[in-house]
């Protein structure tokens, strides 16, 4: 019972700071519904056998099986993951590549990625954590060109200048129109 505690409390936590980031910039319902599917069997089990604490239990689960069930569910379902996004090109010889994601899921996707590095270095957490992980994982990532340009700016936007000025910014430049 200890490690589905933690995993829960896990969950919990991760998702109290991407609901507060999301609020900050005005994604409310995307806030609230933000990885739900992590209390799924499917995931919650996954999460609980390998929970370690300082790392996704989906790295335990892939070393350990060659892939990951969890992860394979959780991308499949929730649109801030820019692996939702993968598909065949349109054009070309219709090769595997990253669709243009929507701007608001760019922003959850942000609000995402600052709260796992929250969750995960704990005290440790820097405001360049998000970019220096991005950076170094953006090798085999597939992703489009204009959602790539978009979230290493937020995240450079975050390493330089903070949160404050970043979600006023996503806030005041990006969602303004509501996307």
């Amino acid at each position: 019972m200890g490690k589905a505690w933690s995993h829960l409390r896990t969950i919990q936590h991760h998702r109290k700071l991407v609901r507060r980031h999301c609020f900050q910039v005005g994604l409310y319902k995307q806030g609230l519904l933000h990885d739900l599917s992590k209390y799924s069997p499917v995931e919650f089990r996954v999460g609980a056998r390998y929970f370690q604490g300082n790392q996704s239990p989906n790295n335990i689960e892939r070393k350990e099986q060659g892939y990951s069930s969890a992860w394979l569910h959780h991308k499949g379902r929730n649109r801030h993951h820019m692996e939702y996004w993968i598909d065949y090109a349109v054009d070309g010889d219709h090769a595997m590549c990253g669709m243009k994601m929507p701007v608001r899921y760019v922003v959850e996707m942000f609000c995402d990625r600052v709260a796992a590095s929250k969750v995960y270095r704990g005290e440790k957490y820097r405001q360049t954590d998000p970019l220096e992980y991005y950076q170094h994982s953006r090798g085999h990532y597939l992703i489009h060109p204009e959602t790539d340009a978009l979230l290493e700016k937020l995240l450079r936007m975050l390493a330089e200048k903070g949160e404050e000025e970043t979600f006023a910014y996503i806030r005041r430049e990006i969602l303004r129109n509501g996307k």
